[in-house]
């Protein structure tokens, strides 16, 4: 490691660098650009290294930005790369390693200018040093003017034409990576970008035509996930036949001073990363979901993103609307297994999410899937694992289920497919459950960290919403899940009690329910052993017909009064005051979704009935509050038919009996006594200007997650690094 870091650092005094960024013109046909690229090494991916390879690119970019106006030396390294990949596809047929090495070197060196060209200037001055020319410094002619795209049509070409094989594997994944950079420059401006001039190019002329070719093959790079080749593979072999006297010529070259740019040598060990990855399947996605995201231009809409919501499943042999020139095919079963085993990153989560939301193909093929398991699982595990992820990854994942649950087969399908020990659920031994269940107590579990932590309202609305889609459709719900959603329930409607005493007599201090609600443990599980009755009978009706008379006005004499005792009109509210609300629609919600299921499924679900006849004092106490009244009828009802019914069969029932009981009566129930309520369904719709969320994460992703490629923190503008 040091000899590669004092190696980088004396990459400022490297005679070949120096002239290329020197005062003197290099013409495309010197002997010089040979020597340059002549150099073998193993691209540093550790963030050390990375960060000296910027810093000491930095030295050589300054000395070329103040000389290449009179040179043109930028261009001149342009142009051979560009004659380079004339030659490309044929030299990867006839494994010409030589040729592919020095214009992998050619694009290395042009993707390390420009990314420090980029972070350092406007778009406007790196367009007019893509013009300069040795004849006529600083003129701005038109064979010049299109060099930018030029180079964005090779590298496209270069992406979708090359076949991938181990010696062109680094120069595949470099082009990706040029295209990344080239896009970068988003990441310096606080506002979303909406007229970039590489935007332009990429959306207009003559790139547009590789638009469906080269979405298809940043997915089938994701789809494949081909690991990098053994280090050195993409060099030209020693013992290769007939390749003597030039290995012999570039070898000399390269033992000049370029030695000190083998950056880990040929035979260095692969970083245990790269080991377990495939960097050009992730840097394919990143450079795939910044593609997606760029915003529409004026007069065109964004035609990756075009791409991306039409695409079909090679078995589909419908015709392709004439409306979008950017369709295409590709193997369905292959994406989905894919998204099933890369679920664990944000870029893979995300990608999911898109292609559901806007792509009708895709989100019907997936909910025709007889294993849906293997994708819902891995989506669960995130919600589950809700602290170690960031806010973005939970959103995405969560709203994946949202959509899902708004179709009723896949409600349906998910309590018919039983899971066995599932390890990662710690909370109580799963030997057996069924999917729907897990989801259940998954989804409630992510509510009540998200109201004990970080209180995120769009959080919890959309938990709510997604349980509120699967209402009518839960089946045999497991026993523990049965109790999740009867428990969960209660616990707010504990608080909600307790909040109106503070709130109305901030000063009275009931003992009792203050030592109620302080037993309360961090993950929410149930309070103590607590007999609450009498407590609420005394306390909860009257606070709720107190609410019944002027519910608002009632609150707001409170909260003024509440306000009065801080002695301070400016005064924050307690916690409990400005939760008051939300707590308030999440008892609904929840007493919504629970009349849903008793409505729909009452005869499915008997352990439902079990755990809300076990906590029946409590939800007696609510059927006289004005926000809940209407709902309570039917869970009133039932709780009142279920305990006569087990009155009449005596006491000290067992658990067995209380079920057998309860089955009998569900189907005795008369349904016509159950209030019918309007179906519970929510739809997921993307907000307004999705691309204020959207961009920043995308760009946040791609400076975390791409490979070998660093940028100075300070310099970032987009985003703020604790949200990257």
């Amino acid at each position: 490691m040091g000899a590669n870091s004092s190696s980088i650092s004396e990459l400022p005094e490297n005679e070949y660098l120096k002239k290329l960024s020197g005062a003197e013109p290099i013409s495309e046909n010197d002997p010089f650009w040979n020597q340059l690229l002549s150099f073998s090494f193993t691209t540093p991916t550790n963030s050390a290294d990375l960060k000296l390879l910027e810093e000491a690119t930095i030295s050589v970019c300054k000395s070329l930005v103040e000389k290449n106006p009179r040179t043109g030396n930028l261009g001149s390294l342009i142009k051979v790369f560009l004659s380079r990949t004339k030659e490309l596809k044929i030299s990867a047929e006839c494994q010409n390693h030589l040729f592919i090495w020095q214009a992998h070197n050619a694009l290395f060196i042009i993707c390390c200018l420009l990314k420090v060209f980029i972070s350092q200037m406007s778009e406007e001055e790196l367009q007019l040093h893509f013009t300069y020319e040795e004849k006529a410094p600083g003129s701005y002619g038109t064979e010049c003017e299109d060099l930018i795209e030029e180079l964005l049509c090779c590298l496209i070409q270069l992406i979708v034409e090359i076949p991938l094989l181990d010696i062109t594997y680094s120069i595949s994944l470099e082009a990706v990576t040029t295209l990344i950079v080239f896009l970068s420059c988003q990441l310096f401006h606080k506002e979303i970008l909406r007229e970039s001039i590489i935007h332009k190019y990429l959306m207009h002329g003559r790139c547009v035509p590789y638009t469906s070719r080269l979405v298809k093959t940043l997915l089938y790079n994701f789809i494949r996930q081909e690991r990098s080749p053994p280090p050195g593979t993409h060099v030209f072999q020693q013992q290769t036949d007939g390749g003597g006297l030039l290995y012999g010529i570039a070898s000399g070259v390269a033992t000049g001073l370029w030695t000190v740019f083998t950056l880990g040598g040929v035979g260095s060990k692969p970083t245990p990363q790269l080991e377990q990855c495939s960097p050009l399947a992730n840097q394919s996605l990143l450079l795939l979901l910044v593609l997606a995201n760029l915003t529409d231009a004026p007069d065109t809409p964004n035609p990756y993103r075009q791409a991306i919501m039409s695409f079909k499943n090679t078995q589909d042999s419908t015709a392709f609307s004439s409306s979008n020139p950017h369709a295409f095919q590709i193997n369905f079963n292959s994406l989905y297994t894919a998204l099933c085993e890369q679920q664990k990153s944000d870029q893979a989560t995300l990608l999911l999410y898109m292609l559901l939301h806007q792509n009708s193909n895709v989100r019907t093929y997936v909910l025709a899937r007889t294993d849906i398991e293997n994708l819902v699982l891995p989506i669960l595990e995130i919600l589950y694992h809700v602290e170690e992820r960031n806010s973005h990854h939970v959103y995405m994942a969560l709203i994946i289920l949202l959509i899902l649950t708004e179709d009723d087969g896949f409600n349906r399908s998910i309590h018919e497919v039983i899971l066995k020990n599932i390890t990662w659920y710690a909370e109580r031994v799963l030997t057996e459950i069924s999917l729907g269940s897990l989801l259940i107590l998954v989804v409630i579990r992510t509510i009540q960290y998200n109201m004990t932590r970080t209180r995120d309202k769009y959080l919890h609305t959309n938990c709510l919403a997604a349980l509120a889609n699967m209402s009518a459709q839960f089946r045999s719900l497991h026993q523990y899940a049965a109790q999740r959603i009867i428990s969960y329930t209660c616990r707010h409607l504990r608080r909600y009690v307790y909040v109106l005493d503070k709130l109305y007599f901030p000063h009275s201090h009931c003992s009792t329910l203050q030592h109620c609600f302080s037993t309360l443990s961090d993950n929410g599980e149930e309070l103590l052993s607590l007999t609450c009755s009498h407590i609420l009978r005394s306390y909860a009706s009257s606070l709720f017909s107190l609410l019944s008379k002027k519910h608002n006005k009632v609150l707001e004499q409170a909260t003024q009064s509440l306000r009065g005792s801080l002695g301070s009109n400016d005064s924050p509210l307690p916690d409990y005051a400005q939760d008051l609300n939300v707590i308030e629609e999440v008892i609904r919600m929840m007493l919504e979704i629970i009349n849903s299921c008793l409505t729909n499924s009452l005869h499915h679900n008997p352990n439902l009935v079990y755990a809300l006849l076990y906590k029946r004092d409590l939800f007696e106490q609510f059927r006289t509050h004005p926000s809940f009244q209407d709902i309570m009828q039917n869970i009133d009802l039932v709780i009142s038919f279920f305990s006569s019914r087990l009155e009449q069969a005596g006491a000290e029932l067992s658990v067995e009996r209380v079920l057998e009981i309860i089955k009998q009566g569900a189907v005795a129930l008369p349904k016509d006594r159950l209030r019918k309520f309007p179906e519970l369904k929510f739809k997921y719709v993307e907000e307004e200007q999705p691309e204020e969320f959207f961009i920043p994460y995308v760009w946040s992703l791609v400076y975390n997650s791409a490979v070998a490629l660093y940028w100075n923190p300070h310099d970032i503008q987009l985003f703020t690094m604790d949200s990257g």
